[in-house]
């Protein structure tokens, strides 16, 4: 449940090296300038815990880099983001750690606000493109599978 102060970041499994408090500012700057102010809750973590939540509510029996549950309530709702996934993505495409959680928080906050790239007809891979250019991160989930 998005905290009353703002979007908020919770580290359950995340390396002394990793540079929270820039991805702390870059969740309220999504926040601020894609989320139109509503808050949000980010749970970074394992991938075991990614692999349950994906089962529990989405009924798919794997760990996945990104899960958004819409909140029905004040506040745009949770993500949560699997360390292990971003930090192998992050290897995998050329750029930090902390670039990768910020792409994949960006596009989970898409989701929360109600954009489904499987059913849009490119609607959220356009914003996700443009949002992700303004906010100069690199290239974005959805053009990956793309290309």
């Amino acid at each position: 449940m998005s905290s009353p102060e703002g979007s908020s970041v919770t580290f359950r499994r995340a390396p002394a090296t990793l540079r929270r408090p820039a991805i702390e500012r870059f969740a309220r700057r999504l926040q601020k300038e894609v989320a139109d102010g509503a808050p949000f809750d980010t749970l970074i973590t394992g991938d075991a815990e990614l692999r349950r939540l994906n089962r529990d509510f989405r009924k798919k029996d794997y760990a996945t880099d990104v899960l958004s549950f819409p909140s029905g309530g004040p506040g745009l709702g949770d993500l949560a983001i699997s360390l292990g996934r971003a930090r192998a993505q992050a290897r995998e495409f050329g750029h930090t750690i902390e670039q990768e959680i910020s792409i994949l928080m960006l596009h989970g906050v898409l989701h929360l606000l109600g954009h489904d790239h499987e059913v849009d007809r490119g609607r959220m891979a356009s914003l996700e493109k443009r949002w992700r250019a303004k906010l100069g991160l690199p290239t974005g989930l959805i053009e990956r599978v793309q290309s």
